[in-house]
Order: C-alpha cells, then structure tokens, then sequence
C-alpha cells in the first residue's frame, strides 16, 4: 500500500539584511535547508509549520504567505510526498544555537552556492525565490540517477 506524507517548509527572513534562517541538518536529509517538518494528525499545514519553526529555531513566526508545494510522486511504490511551502518576515524571539536537528543560523541567499545543500533543497528554492510558481513536481524511484551537472537534474516541473 502506498503512503502520503505531508510536510512542510519555512523561509524566515531579515528584511532589514536579506538573510533567511536555516538550518544545518544532521538527522536525516543532511545539509542546509529552510526549516520545517511534518505535519501531525489533526492538526493544519499552517498550524505544523509555526509549531516546527518553534520546535527547530525557537522563533515564533506569523503572517506565512504560502508559496505552493511540491510534489514529489515515486512511479515504482506510490508514495506521494507533499511539501507545503511558506515565508515569512514577522518573527519573534530568541534563534537557538542548535537542535536536534541541527545548527540554526543566519544565511545570506547568494552564499547558497559555497554550501552544502540538502538534498533537493536546490530544487525547492525557485518557488521561494521566483514568486512566479504555486506548484512543483517530480516522478522518481530509487532507482533513478539525476543528472547532477544540469540545473534541474530531477527534470522537476514548475507550474
């Protein structure tokens, strides 16, 4: 039986310096990404996302504007993968140094290039960034092999 799995991503950032909030993943899917996690029985998109940025940041963030969602649909099982993504510039708070999860810091966008990313991280940043998408989508098994010298070695599709 295939499975749903809901998740979601928050870009915080600094309106003053540009700089968002990410986090050094050391958990699972390893590397620099937004903040964020999946979203729990009963409880809203939205709602998971403010309680995953308090749990992984310490921050207390509001007014998310979504930006879309990605979906990412494996061809052999089944499983879909839906990730929900938001930003924001209204938080509040004290960042925590570090979680479970990982370092929590400030980042300036344009260094992303000299960092190592989580893996797809690249791909989710255009509906961050762009503001021209509400939805992406990939089809992949594990057994795929992205072309990782092309811009989009997953051949995900922008709408």
């Amino acid at each position: 039986m295939s499975k749903l799995e809901i998740t979601n991503m928050v870009m915080i950032q600094d309106i003053k310096t540009g700089k968002v909030v990410v986090q050094d993943r050391v958990k699972n899917w390893c590397g620099i990404s937004f903040p964020g996690g999946h979203a729990e029985n009963g409880e809203s998109i939205y709602d998971s996302a403010v309680r995953e940025i308090k749990e992984e940041t310490g921050l207390d963030i509001k007014n998310l504007k979504s930006c879309g969602f990605m979906f990412w649909f494996n061809n052999k099982t089944e499983d879909k993968y839906f990730t929900y993504f938001y930003k924001t510039t209204d938080y509040s708070g004290d960042m925590l140094d570090e979680t479970d999860e990982g370092i929590v810091f400030w980042a300036d966008p344009k260094d992303f290039n000299n960092m190592k990313l989580s893996p797809n991280f690249k791909e989710y940043l255009p509906m961050f960034f762009e503001n021209k998408y509400t939805e992406a989508y990939c089809s992949w098994n594990d057994d795929m092999h992205p072309d990782l010298t092309m811009d989009n070695p997953w051949g995900v599709i922008y709408r």
